[in-house]
């Protein structure tokens, strides 16, 4: 599947932080947006795209490039006015042809399962299909109010909390059909949440929305920006960091091999896990100074918290391989009772 890379955003209400620079290449782990984006459909096999740019169109272009160091290829169309997010789309159907396409913004933070949003998509055989995302606070976003089969109702645009009706938000990734795509005039301004899924709605399309697991962000204000950044650098939000932000982890894994099994547990707060784990071992022949060691003759168990995101690791040494792989796991569901 081919993909449509939204990236002409100025990123007015980021300017306090990040000046004249476009949306889509504000960095995050030293990478810009945009490129984490890419990164994102790579993953999940899209690697034909094509970027709609306005906004200093030039910068994004040679910061992006032709796509050949990610192994993609991308192209470009420039946006001469404003056509809105759907004319936008409309603009680059050359490029899309006669098929389904995915479109993304390059100016979010995600790491949501894009492969699972084309099955489903696949399967029902929806005009658009939408991936939603659940928020608990979701007033500076559009809803979407969906029914059993995920089929959708209605829209909600930036509510206030009176006006709440769920916790399901559009996240801006669609997978437009071609009978979507012919209801979107040609060089005229049209929009997503305004114009094209109301009218597809009235003529009895299926828009279906998907609730997709993981991480989802519209970098949009500076606190969102901070938050996006504490995520991950956390491991909240699970992207591929650039160089800089590499060396210390990379110092980590020299440091120590990997033991007979290791596993990961992510959490809330590592070190107030790391409090409960350690008064629970209390009693038992516990060593404390580089996280937590019990061992005796039979296995080593070490739990320490994960350096550059929020998660413990928690690795077995024992010669029997299946007990090793036994502790470990009931080790991770100790850990998940005491955050809970």
């Amino acid at each position: 599947m081919k993909a449509i890379l939204l990236a002409g955003g100025q990123g007015t209400r980021l300017k306090a932080v990040t000046g004249d620079l476009p949306k889509p290449l504000v960095p995050l782990l030293g990478r810009p947006l945009a490129e984490h984006i890419l990164r994102l459909l790579r993953k999940h096999g899209v690697t034909q795209v094509c970027a709609a740019v306005r906004y200093r169109s030039e910068d994004v272009m040679q910061t992006l490039g032709d796509g050949s160091g990610l192994g993609m290829h991308i192209s470009y169309r420039v946006e001469e006015r404003e056509l809105g997010t759907a004319g936008a789309v409309k603009n680059c159907g050359d490029f899309i042809g006669d098929e389904d396409v995915l479109v993304i913004s390059g100016d979010a933070a995600c790491d949501l399962d894009l492969s699972e949003l084309v099955r489903r998509h696949r399967e029902k055989g929806a005009a658009v299909t939408l991936a939603l995302h659940r928020d608990a606070s979701p007033l500076r976003f559009g809803l979407a109010v969906t029914d059993g089969d995920g089929a959708v109702r209605a829209f909600v645009e930036k509510p206030s909390w009176n006006r709440v009706v769920t916790d399901l938000v559009n996240t801006g990734i669609y997978i437009l059909s071609p009978r979507a795509m012919e209801a979107i005039p040609e060089g005229q301004a049209f929009d997503f949440g305004k114009d094209l899924f109301p009218l597809l709605l009235k003529r009895g399309e299926l828009l279906l929305g998907v609730p997709l697991e993981g991480y989802w962000c519209d970098v949009g204000t500076p606190l969102s920006y901070y938050r996006c950044c504490v995520d991950a650098l956390e491991g909240r939000l699970q992207l591929e960091a650039g160089e800089a932000f590499q060396v210390k982890a990379e110092a980590e894994k020299r440091e120590a091999p990997e033991p007979g099994y290791v596993l990961d547990f992510p959490c809330h707060d590592r070190a107030a896990l790391m409090g409960r784990l350690s008064r629970w071992m209390l009693e038992l022949p516990t060593e404390y100074e580089d996280g937590i060691r019990l061992k005796d003759a039979q296995f080593e168990l070490h739990i320490r918290p994960e350096a550059g995101r929020s998660a413990l690791r928690i690795a077995v040494n024992a010669e029997d391989a299946e007990f090793a792989k036994r502790l470990a796991f009931s080790a991770r569901d100790l850990a998940k009772a005491l955050e809970e």
